[in-house]
């Protein structure tokens, strides 16, 4: 194995070889971004967090259009008035000793402090901090609400996204079921493909599908990333010293940085990968404890859960696996359990469901249970409502029947396994922590 010594040499002779070398560049290619910006921790850090283990990087993607030719904002579905915002945030943390990569997405519409920039201190989206101060306040507030240091920005759009992609020879992604978004012009059948530029930004910018909203678009962003990293590491790139330098040379002029990530840098990070198993990765998303708390001038936002979204920084920032610091002892569920009404025949499961926050009526127990498992007689149209009864009910039989109204029927059966503690929590349902091997395509 290569010493950090060597590899580093190997590095800087590899990318000064291509640099002098001509770069494969079309007429398509964007114009160059601005300078680097050298990142600044002022004000936003504890010492304690300035020495922290381990390496960060702040991934996000920005909503412009500007420079784009019509007919190129028609083809990519991305019509419509640019916000220059953080369309995408994502922290990434290497562990120090290169065993694990923690992939933490920060929504959108996050409502955070923003890090002092010459204005009255105020809150807003995090995805507003760019608007206001550019990557500079964009990192800075990233750390202040986090604290965690940042140690390298990677900032693409949609054209250089696009183009990211097709240099790295695609993302693979899979679904079990057809994936359709008119405004994203997503159109996915069952099964795995390999994505190209355009149909990956069209993933991960789709936002009307089930589960709607941000959540859900975050995990396709989440899967995109691990399919990229995933095509990279199956190809042999991160082992093959030469091939990674043709990646890093490939990716650079797609990418902003700070001024201390170049070639080398995007080098180093690649070979730290070369060593990583799907089950060595994992990745999140901040929990949360509101999701439409409403906010002048910035409309719905969401509220991160305090308390969970420390014990989740905190873990990163001592260089440890985040999934415990965020997972809930009862089980999550989709939809607020006192938003299902249900009439049960068993008063000892009634009673229990009813702790659990169910909105219990109960009902004349038969004179004899039938054998088998408890049965869930419901109109399909609450399908999204089952999962959570079905929940607190394990190895219960779901009978949906057109028609029985809003009401859920619980027989419960010979077979009862009795009532299991399920607890409302979208960040869980919809973000729940996971490894590159849960989500994965298989």
């Amino acid at each position: 194995m290569l010493s950090g010594r060597r590899r580093l040499a190997l590095a800087a002779l590899l990318v000064a070889s291509l640099a002098a070398g001509p770069f494969p560049a079309t007429a398509d290619t964007p114009a160059p971004y601005p300078l680097p910006y050298t990142i600044e921790h002022a004000g936003t850090l504890s010492p304690r967090a300035a020495a922290a283990p381990g390496t960060n990087l702040l991934v996000v993607g920005v909503d412009r259009r500007s420079g784009m030719a019509p007919e190129e904002i028609q083809r990519l579905h991305v019509g419509g008035q640019e916000c220059d915002c953080t369309d995408v945030m994502m922290l990434v943390h290497l562990a120090q000793d290169g065993r694990r990569m923690s992939v933490v997405s920060i929504p959108r519409d996050s409502y955070v402090q923003f890090a002092s920039h010459g204005h009255p201190q105020h809150a807003g989206k995090v995805n507003g901090a760019y608007q206001h101060g550019g990557p500079d306040l964009a990192v800075r507030t990233v750390e202040q609400a986090t604290g965690l240091r940042v140690d390298h920005y990677l900032e693409t759009d949609f054209a250089r996204f696009t183009e990211a992609v097709d240099g790295l020879g695609g993302a693979q992604v899979c679904t079990d079921r057809p994936l359709e978004d008119f405004n994203s012009g997503l159109s996915l059948a069952p099964g795995t493909q390999v994505l190209d530029g355009p149909q990956a930004l069209r993933y991960a910018r789709a936002r009307k599908l089930s589960p709607p909203g941000d959540l859900g678009r975050v995990r396709r962003q989440q899967r995109l990333l691990l399919g990229m990293v995933t095509r990279l590491s199956e190809a042999g790139t991160f082992r093959n010293p030469v091939a990674l330098a043709g990646a890093a040379h490939a990716l650079l002029p797609r990418l902003r940085t700070d001024a201390g990530t170049g070639l080398a840098t995007l080098f180093s990070l690649g070979w730290t990968l070369r060593e990583l198993s799907p089950g060595q990765m994992e990745f999140a998303t901040v929990p949360m404890s509101a999701f439409d708390h409403r906010v002048p001038q910035w409309g719905s936002t969401l509220v991160w859960d305090a308390a969970r979204a420390e014990r989740l920084f905190t873990a990163m920032r001592e260089d440890r696996p985040v999934a415990a610091e965020v997972t809930l002892q009862a089980v999550p569920v989709e939809k607020a359990p006192s938003t299902v009404p249900v009439r049960v025949d068993d008063p000892d499961v009634a009673e229990a469901l009813r702790r659990s926050g169910f909105d219990v009526t109960k009902a004349e127990p038969p004179a004899v249970r039938t054998d088998g498992p408890t049965v869930i007689t419901y109109d399909p149209y609450w399908e999204r409502y089952a999962s959570t009864l079905a929940a607190a009910l394990p190895g219960a039989r779901l009978r949906p029947v057109a028609g029985h109204g809003r009401v859920f029927q619980v027989a419960v059966g010979s077979a009862d396994r009795g009532v299991t503690e399920v607890r409302y929590d979208r960040s869980m349902v919809e973000g729940a922590p996971m490894t590159g091997e849960q989500l994965r395509c298989r």
